[in-house]
């Protein structure tokens, strides 16, 4: 190494995805720098003849206010006053010659302020809260709403951002210092490094603040040729941007979604369903009430075997996420208690977050379709028939995992869940997410 439901799940043609993220345009390049070798010798022969460089784009800027940011860090802004600020930044490298390939790269960012920090890094898409369902990203986020709201103003680069199956995910460096960055190099060296780069920060900056200041540096290792070597910017790039607010999102509302089916419902006789129903519609009221959701706030959408709810907007998810997930443990418990194994209630439960509302036959956006997909993807079916005394298992969205489960204090906690891809190749759709596998109950 050097140094991210209203819509029937119909059968379809491969959705279209992202767009192909495209170069950086002239009225986005902050600066065109020359990458020279770092190894204290020439790469030999197969150095280039015209130099490699490095375009770096002007960072781009935009105010999340307190009230859209995660729990932990909307308590720290009402209790210091400190401002919170996403940045989007973006780089590209010129081509190699034939035979060469990048096997890393290295964006980091200097901060002048030592004030002034970065708080979450996201190295794509998915861990920001974006989701493309088609050629557009759509946010699954309060961050990511007004991420896509400020990106109006440089298109294209949203898309830098998406998952692209065969390159490498990035590795951050820096959380909670001035000093950040991303690192893209798959160690075994199957996956190709792109050229065309987008990552997203979030930066907590002292009170009354409205610009940001610092400097870009770029590394990258070159293999394939007959020297291999390392090379970085003769200079680093300086930045001074400043930052206004975005235009806001007219009728919709970020909130968390919750999906849940229960597993064995169709090799159940028609009495057993309806009492299987009866069971899941009172088991999913207590645990939400259970959680300090009233049922006035919500209209779960019933689908026999299973159960769609969004929840109320405003809501403490660093609350209610563990209260849910505690209380349909409890009440399972309880319920299954003394019954034969056949008779059991067992569930798949899935969460996620997004920009959603009411329409005219149910809820639309994607996290109303994204959290399907978790529910119905291998990794959470496979684990419970592979634990036949378990009674739920959880999936949520690497966004909502970053945002609440890893700063969890009461379970679930981090360590409780494995990561996971779900992927819907047919779809068009990558998420990275997150396992939890409920205890184990006597049978």
């Amino acid at each position: 190494m050097i140094g991210g439901p209203a819509e029937e799940d119909r059968p379809a043609a491969p959705a279209p995805g992202p767009s192909a993220p495209v170069p950086l345009g002239d009225s986005d390049l902050l600066a065109l720098g020359e990458l020279v070798s770092t190894d204290g010798r020439g790469p030999g022969e197969e150095r280039p003849t015209e130099p490699v460089r490095a375009r770096c784009g002007r960072p781009l800027l935009y105010p999340v206010p307190g009230e859209d940011l995660p729990a932990h860090l909307r308590r720290r802004s009402e209790a210091t006053g400190r401002r919170y600020v996403g940045a989007l930044f973006a780089f590209d490298l010129d081509a190699l010659p034939r035979r060469q390939r990048y096997s890393a790269a290295r964006f980091e960012v200097i901060l002048t302020d030592p004030a002034a920090l970065a708080v979450r890094l996201d190295g794509d898409g998915g861990t920001l809260g974006l989701s493309w369902p088609a050629a557009f990203a759509e946010p699954t986020s309060t961050t990511a709403v007004h991420a896509v709201t400020a990106a109006r103003a440089r298109p294209g680069w949203l898309a830098r951002l998406a998952t692209r199956a065969g390159s490498p995910r990035a590795h951050v460096f820096g959380i909670h210092r001035h000093e950040f960055g991303w690192v893209y190099e798959d160690p075994r060296g199957d996956l190709l490094v792109p050229r065309v780069h987008g990552m997203h920060a979030l930066l907590e900056l002292p009170p009354g603040v409205g610009r940001v200041a610092g400097a870009l540096d770029v590394r990258v290792r070159v293999t394939g040729g007959r020297d291999p070597y390392s090379a970085g910017l003769r200079e680093s790039v300086t930045f001074d941007e400043a930052f206004e607010a975005g235009g806001a999102v007219e009728g919709a509302a970020v909130r968390l979604c919750m999906a849940v089916d229960v597993t064995g419902y169709s090799r159940r006789s028609t009495a057993a369903a309806e009492q299987v129903q009866r069971d899941l519609v009172a088991l999913l009221s207590q645990v939400r009430q259970g959680a300090g959701v009233p049922e006035s706030a919500v209209r779960p959408q019933p689908q026999g075997d299973g159960q769609f709810t969004v929840l109320p907007a405003g809501i403490d998810e660093s609350v209610v996420i563990s209260r849910l997930v505690t209380g349909l443990g409890q009440q399972l418990r309880v319920l299954n208690a003394g019954r034969p194994a056949a008779e059991r209630l067992r569930v798949r439960v899935a969460l996620h977050r997004g920009l959603v509302k009411p329409a005219s036959n149910g809820w639309v956006g994607v996290a109303a379709i994204a959290v399907h997909r978790i529910l119905d993807s291998s990794p959470l079916r496979d684990a419970l028939t592979a634990r036949p005394a378990v009674d739920f298992v959880l999936g949520v969205p690497d966004v909502l995992f970053q945002d609440v489960i890893r700063h969890a204090t009461e379970p679930p906690l981090p360590a409780d869940f494995a990561p996971i891809i779900v992927e819907l190749p047919a779809k068009g759709f990558v998420e990275h997410s997150w396992l939890h596998i409920g205890p184990e109950e006597s049978v």
